[in-house]
């Protein structure tokens, strides 16, 4: 092999990998794009649907509520509760160093109800409802199902995509809050054991460390993962090719990228609002 030659495969593969690294920028935009496309036609049904004589299905919106709240509860009690008690832990261990393990209950308060809370139901739900809402979509697809709708004169998005949003958006925070008082309770049994500190001086503590912005910035940051999750889910749905091998592997990439924009977006939250 000449000298010649070796440049001009080192020259090749470089322009391979730089087209491949193209390929992927342009997939990963056309996906944004769908996905700011999608939530704006879910927000113009949601408020133009009634006016047009094609108003979003209450009853699809309770049966996806159900499907998303109820069914998840034991699962956040437990996992919420798990947190609060491992950071009572590590708390008390930490601050045990410098004498302060009364001091507790602030680490407590605040990681759970602005961080952990939100930031563990949020992942609990992309992998629970949101593959599920990829592998409906990607079976309806699969199956000509959506464009079925369409030829019958319904619009996809108003039928399928609406009522999953509204759901996600009205359930998560409310597993949010409840996520929140499951957590500082298990955080407080342990507290009340290891400490010695009763339960209503716990309570109290815990009332007066906390204001309502810091439960709201928890349920803030619940709404926008539950948009997150729903627009993962329908764009990974939409784009299923394959048959059942493609459903799986579209499922499984919603529940990464849903996690990974959860993880992503709750750091420039925390950046944004610790700024202000």
């Amino acid at each position: 092999m000449t000298a010649g030659s070796g440049t001009r495969d080192r020259t090749a593969g470089v322009r391979r990998r730089i087209e491949s690294l193209g390929r992927m920028t342009v997939a990963g935009l056309e996906e944004l794009g769908h996905g700011g496309a999608l939530l704006g036609e879910s927000l113009f049904w949601l408020v133009m649907g009634p006016r047009r004589k094609q108003p979003v299905r209450r009853d699809a919106v309770v049966a996806q509520m159900a499907e998303v709240g109820i069914g998840a509860v034991p699962i956040v009690a437990v996992l919420t509760a798990t947190i609060g008690v491992m950071l009572a832990i590590q708390g008390i261990y930490t601050l045990k160093t410098f004498g302060a393990e009364s001091q507790v209950t602030l680490g407590i308060a605040y990681s759970m109800v602005r961080e952990f809370s939100p930031l563990i139901t949020g992942i609990l739900i992309a992998g629970r409802s949101g593959s599920a809402l990829a592998a409906r979509i990607g079976i309806m697809k699969i199956n000509q199902e959506i464009d079925a709708l369409r030829v019958m004169g319904v619009e996809p998005v108003r039928f399928l995509v609406v009522p999953a949003l509204v759901a996600m958006a009205v359930m998560l925070p409310a597993l949010t809050l409840f996520g929140d008082l499951i957590g500082l309770f298990a955080a407080g049994l342990y507290v009340s054991a290891d400490l010695g500190i009763s339960l209503s001086a716990y309570a109290d503590n815990i009332i007066d460390i906390l204001s309502p912005n810091d439960v709201w910035h928890g349920l803030g940051k619940s709404v926008i993962f539950a948009v997150l999750i729903t627009l993962v889910g329908v764009v990974n749905g939409a784009a299923v090719s394959g048959g059942a091998e493609g459903v799986g592997r579209y499922t499984t990439r919603a529940v990464v990228h849903a996690i990974s924009a959860i993880v992503v977006t709750d750091m420039l939250f925390a950046f944004v609002v610790t700024r202000g």
